[in-house]
């Protein structure tokens, strides 16, 4: 079983997050950024992950820490149950139309980092979620699960609900298609160097 549970407790924010890459997509999301529950619950629906995030922190302060935490553990998770990365795809790319929105998310499993986001937003929040912390908790998943992560919106279009549902919709199927066993070459790492 490709599975992981990861816990994060510091003196700013408690964090548990479980995953199963192999699930059917079976969510359990309670964090206190309503905004944030919604699109974890679209990141295990779409990438057909089985899913659970608590979260609690200190947001009498803002938002910040808990987000960015909470990208911390979800990175950690991936890279714990992706395992010895034998038989992955590796490399995932989606583009995805969300209504006038077109984004694409491309990423590998490369075992080492590099982010990329090419997005504005318009609005300072959607719902409970300030916009600029989409940069910090997709920056986090990519540090601590050692991908390459690339972020861009195609097409913007109008409303930054869309462009951040749109992205995160992306880089669930994504990173799905990069964690798929490959049957091909189930039994080899996909590097020719040996490691990942």
């Amino acid at each position: 079983m490709r599975t992981a549970k990861i816990e994060r407790n510091t003196k700013e924010t408690q964090i548990k997050v479980e995953i199963n890459l192999d699930g059917t997509g079976k969510r359990r999301i309670e964090t206190p950024v309503g905004f944030l529950d919604h699109m974890l619950d679209l990141f295990g629906k779409h990438g057909l992950f089985d899913i659970a995030v608590e979260a609690k922190g200190d947001m009498e302060i803002d938002e910040h820490h808990t987000v960015e935490d909470i990208g911390i553990v979800l990175g950690q998770a991936l890279l714990k149950a992706v395992g010895d990365k034998k038989g992955i795809k590796r490399y995932g790319t989606m583009i995805l139309p969300m209504d006038d929105v077109l984004a694409l998310v491309s990423l590998d499993f490369a075992g080492r980092y590099a982010f990329v986001l090419d997005a504005q937003f318009t609005r300072e929040k959607v719902g409970d979620l300030s916009t600029e912390l989409i940069y910090d908790f997709f920056d986090a998943i990519a540090q601590n699960a050692k991908l390459n992560l690339h972020i861009k919106l195609l097409e913007a279009g109008r409303n930054d609900h869309h462009r951040i549902e749109g992205i995160f919709k992306a880089f669930a199927r994504a990173v799905r298609q990069a964690v798929e066993i490959d049957e091909r070459a189930k039994d080899q790492l996909p590097s020719t160097k040996g490691a990942l």
